[in-house]
This record gives structure tokens, sequence and C-alpha cells, in this order.
């Protein structure tokens, strides 16, 4: 029965680790919105050699079926690159005004300040009127200190004391 059991699982292990290495049928998951692999639309087409993110390789999948997409430049994608020469897509319009144009009144004037300081010190406590007696307790040294040991004298580098 263990032998069994055991033949059965040494069979179907080498089968579940080339399991992921197959090909895979790309389908969209919105309508309209295409999937781009390398500037290709992969959109229901077969794609092969897709490992995803559960192996440390990469490979460069091989797509069957899918429809080149040309470069697209990068004013499309909404931003502006001046270094391109062309006008950005949207965004406001800059015109220049005349120079004799009539000029608004000016702005009335406006200052601000900010500071920082401490907290005030609380007011200062009173003594009280019957202040509590002080009692000074005496020392009471429960353990004596043991007494010094004295200098050692003829010991190699002490001065004699």
């Amino acid at each position: 029965m263990r032998a069994s059991a055991l033949a059965i699982f040494l069979i179907g292990l080498p089968a579940t680790a080339f399991a992921g290495g197959g090909f895979d049928l790309v389908v969209p998951g919105r309508p309209g919105v295409p999937i781009i692999i390398n500037n290709i639309d992969a959109s229901y087409a077969v794609v092969e050699g897709v490992w995803g993110l559960g192996k440390n390789v990469q490979v460069q999948p091989t797509i069957y079926g899918g429809v080149y997409v040309p470069e697209r430049q990068p004013s499309d994608v909404g931003h502006y690159y001046p270094s391109l020469g062309l006008q950005p897509g949207y965004g406001r319009l800059e015109v220049e005004p005349p120079a004799n144009r009539k000029l608004p009144k000016p702005a009335e004037s406006y200052h601000q300040s900010w500071g920082a300081s401490s907290a005030p010190l609380p007011p200062q406590m009173d003594v009280p009127v019957n202040p509590p007696p002080v009692i000074l307790a005496p020392e009471i040294n429960d353990y004596p200190r043991p007494p010094r040991p004295r200098p050692r004298t003829g010991m190699p580098g002490r001065p004699p004391g």
C-alpha cells in the first residue's frame, strides 16, 4: 500500500514541475483595451514563453497572431516633451498681451508676520501658613565599611609611600 502511494507520488512529481511551460491565450480584461507586449497587440493571440512572476528567469515571449503596433509619440500619452518640437495636445493657450493695453489697478498692500514664544511661567506659590515639620533622620550605617588596605611598598613600578 505504501509502495504504491510512493510510486504514484514519484510519477506525478515531474509532471507538476513542467506544468508552467505551456502557452497562454491572451484575453483582455476590458473590451477595447489592448494588451501590448513589445509593440505587438497580443489581444486574443497565443503567447508562448511567458513565465510571469513565479520564476526568476525572464524569457522573450513568442506571440502567434498578434498585430504590430507602430511606436507611439510620447505626446499621445498625455506628456509634453519640448525636445520633440511639437505643441502640447492640451493645456492652456499662452497669449502675449499687447504692450499698449490698459493695465489693471495695483493690488493693495499686504503684510503678515508670525512669531513664537515660550509659554508663560506659572505664578510663584507662597509658603503655606502651617508648613509641615522637617524631620531629620539620623544616618544609621548597618553595614560598616571594610578597612582600606594599606599601600604596599617595595613593589616594582610603585613609589615608596
